[in-house]
């Protein structure tokens, strides 16, 4: 299998564009995870503080590599500033506790998760903090202004501890926005895609502003109904769609493989998890094989604009997205 990327910029790296994502997993699987991940063939890690689980992740890139599975250069770690760590002089504090638990000198990719900055959160009182103080459940903003936090981020590159900086869950004003004083721009855009959510007008103007893009929760409500999630329950799972359901059986693979490969047709990296190796895998082959543009187009037709991880309806009731 020949792994395809997408070339970053402004520093030219390539970037995988199928990745293993970590949301999820649980911190004592984690090890064993990420080593079978890395084993079947994934050279790209999506992990983030908030994902309470990086220590585990460490210690599986860690197992690879002692095992001569891979070497460090071999791999694409992304992880993300959580939004309590926004004001100037938190956000390399915040990454350097990243960088001890992932046993890693250096990530490939650093994201901002959100464009949200929370009330801080010292390290040493608890980590990771999670949306609200200790002992609260009102959220608590920060005056914490993202030109000061990018800035600070960008002094991240100059020190090697991030090899490209990006955002996540940010929309075109904010984009629009930070293009006029970053200096260094953002590499990467990661947002919710999938049949249900495209955002096309989104994707397509981040791409022609040379920003990569990355999907998350490529399967839709499939990920959001353990959460609880009231949107998730009360909508037909996109596995069981009829258009991804005969689209699939045309080319003899899953649901779940078109997908993916939907994403990959648009120029979108994906980073999809499972624990199960043979589905690991499976995963990977969306890069195997193309999808016809009717196919695309039949799937372009179940837009609904279905956000699933909005913080709206969602415990925290922030309206990020409106």
């Amino acid at each position: 299998m020949t792994i395809e990327y997408l070339t970053l910029q402004p520093s030219g790296d390539k970037m995988p564009l199928v990745g293993f994502g970590c949301w999820k997993v649980d911190p004592k699987d984690a090890p064993e995870t990420i080593y079978n991940a890395i084993k079947t063939g994934y050279r790209l890690i999506d992990s983030a503080a908030n994902y309470k689980n990086e220590e585990g992740i460490g210690k599986g890139i860690q197992m690879a590599i002692k095992d001569g599975l891979v070497r460090r250069q071999d791999l694409f770690v992304t992880t993300k500033l959580w939004s309590t760590y926004h004001k100037k002089e938190h956000v390399r504090k915040a990454l350097e506790k990243q960088l001890e638990q992932l046993q890693l000198d250096y990530v490939d990719m650093f994201l901002v998760h959100f464009p949200l900055p929370l009330k801080y959160v010292p390290i040493e009182a608890k980590y990771p903090p999670g949306w609200y103080q200790p002992g609260e459940d009102v959220i608590t903003l920060d005056r914490a202004p993202m030109h000061e936090c990018w800035a600070a981020i960008e002094d991240c590159v100059r020190a090697g501890l991030t090899r490209n900086i990006g955002v996540s869950n940010f929309n075109v004003q904010l984009l629009m926005d930070m293009l006029t004083y970053a200096n260094i721009r953002p590499s990467l855009l990661q947002v919710e895609l999938h049949p249900y959510l495209q955002q096309e007008h989104l994707v397509r103007w981040a791409q022609q502003q040379g920003i990569a893009v990355t999907a998350y929760s490529s399967f839709g409500p499939t990920s959001f109904v353990s959460t609880g999630s009231r949107r998730a329950k009360n909508v037909q799972p996109l596995f069981e769609n009829p258009t991804i359901m005969d689209i699939a059986a045309k080319y003899n693979r899953q649901p779940s493989e078109v997908a993916l490969r939907w994403s990959l047709e648009r120029n979108v990296a994906v980073v999809p998890k499972s624990l199960n190796v043979d589905r690991m895998k499976m995963n990977l082959q969306a890069l195997d094989w193309k999808m016809d543009e009717e196919d695309v187009q039949a799937i372009n037709g179940l837009d609904m604009g279905l956000r699933f991880n909005d913080p709206m309806v969602n415990a925290q009731k922030l309206p990020i997205f409106y």
